[in-house]
């Protein structure tokens, strides 16, 4: 593809042509699981029909070829965050939760003590939480909070304070409630002059514009294939192989071993040995065809039509509706990614979804695994709409359509 065109990726997207409830389907539920294009459906299909084996075993010619796909996905996904050490660097989990999981139970258990400090901020996933939370159970250490202000973004005017005692930090790259974007490049500056190692939750941000994990001088990254027009199934953890050395295997079994014997085993080097059993070959495979369309649509290219359409959905939302519907997030598209969580005045979001859907309409409504940036602002919960490459600003105007909608039937 030479020129991008969201015109040219809905024609890719087959979902995009269902009708509901006798409407075009309008999908603005990217944030939860982004579309996947014919090339990621049909390389996925080619595979089970012509190459299905499993990898790293067998030596016949199907079984050779299974191994060269899965391998060649962890060297494309290498190349599209510039891993500086390549696929060495690159362990395939199940999803971001689980390379978070990962993460704490593997480095976390065995380089934090009780009282070492894990740094991370009031607007992570759960994700980003709940591991940290289980490995202070076992293990004694503190999980502290940068907290939000009230415009949305990350008040850092304490940052030296808080980053005291921390040994890694550990922070979203944008927000899936507000769309906020922290600026990852400068708190990892300021974490390793403490002497912390840095993680970033790139699940949301790595469809949605250029990710180099070398330019970030970040230490680990997490991320999801679904949220980047790939498979449901297949994350990755991404590390610094010299990091990745140090770390303990997560699960044990077939495929992380390099010798068992009656009294212990030996597990294999690099990455093999977190990749207990047989991994997802063909969510791989899916994978590395979503790289190559994401690569061919051009990261700068989507983040500047991201930028548009979320300047003119927040625009129009503004002069819409006159106060009765409420963005929480950043009203402007600085340091922004396009995701719109909006609170409809004395409606639930469940409600203004179940609305939203009889026009058509997929938003997400809940409290998207984000518990403490819920109640830092006093909501249960948002209805979030949030954009991806395929987005257009027909779907803002069916979206606005719905929303008057909504708020005439509840006003």
């Amino acid at each position: 593809m030479t020129s991008f065109s969201a015109r040219r990726v809905r024609a890719d997207i087959p979902l995009l042509t269902r009708v509901v409830n006798g409407r075009a389907i309008t999908y603005l539920d990217s944030g939860a699981s982004s579309l996947q294009p014919h090339a990621v459906i049909d390389a996925m299909s080619r595979y089970y029909e012509l190459r299905h084996a499993n990898v790293h075993r067998g030596v016949y010619q199907t079984a050779n070829e299974a191994t060269e796909a899965y391998e060649g996905s962890r060297n494309a996904v290498a190349r599209f965050i510039n891993a500086p050490g390549g696929e060495n660097e690159v362990v395939f989990t199940k999803n971001t939760t689980e390379s978070f999981n990962l993460l704490a139970k593997s480095w976390g258990a065995t380089n934090l003590k009780s009282g070492d400090v894990v740094l991370v901020s009031e607007i992570e996933h759960h994700a980003n939480i709940v591991p940290w939370f289980q490995l202070r159970e076992s293990t004694g250490i503190e999980v502290r909070f940068i907290p939000v202000g009230d415009d949305y973004r990350l008040d850092l005017s304490n940052l030296d304070g808080l980053l005291k005692g921390v040994k890694l930090l550990s922070i979203t790259g944008m927000s899936n409630v507000l769309g906020t974007r922290p600026p990852v490049k400068d708190l990892a500056r300021a974490a390793h002059d403490v002497g912390a190692l840095v993680a970033v939750d790139a699940a949301q941000m790595l469809a949605h514009g250029p990710t180099d994990v070398a330019d970030l001088d970040v230490d680990f990254a997490a991320f999801s294939g679904h949220k980047m027009l790939g498979p449901t199934g297949i994350g990755v953890l991404w590390t610094r192989e010299h990091v990745l050395d140090t770390m303990p295997p997560f699960l044990g079994g077939g495929g992380m071993i390099a010798d068992v014997r009656v009294d212990g085993y030996t597990p294999a080097k690099g990455v093999a040995r977190f990749e207990a059993g047989t991994p997802p070959i063909a969510e791989a495979v899916g994978l590395h065809a979503a790289v190559r369309y994401l690569e061919g649509l051009g990261m700068e290219n989507v983040a500047a039509h991201e930028r548009i359409l979320t300047h003119d959905a927040l625009t129009r939302l503004e002069l819409t509706f006159d106060g009765r519907v409420r963005v929480i997030g950043p009203r402007d598209t600085t340091d922004r990614g396009g995701v719109i969580s909006l609170d409809v005045e004395g409606v639930h979001p469940h409600d203004v979804a179940q609305v939203l859907d009889q026009f058509g309409v997929c938003v997400r409504p809940g409290h998207h695994c984000a518990k403490p940036l819920m109640r830092r602002f006093g909501l249960a919960a948002t209805a979030r709409a949030s954009f991806g490459p395929y987005s257009m600003t027909k779907d803002t105007d069916v979206l606005l359509e719905a929303l008057e909608h909504a708020v005439k039937m509840f006003g």
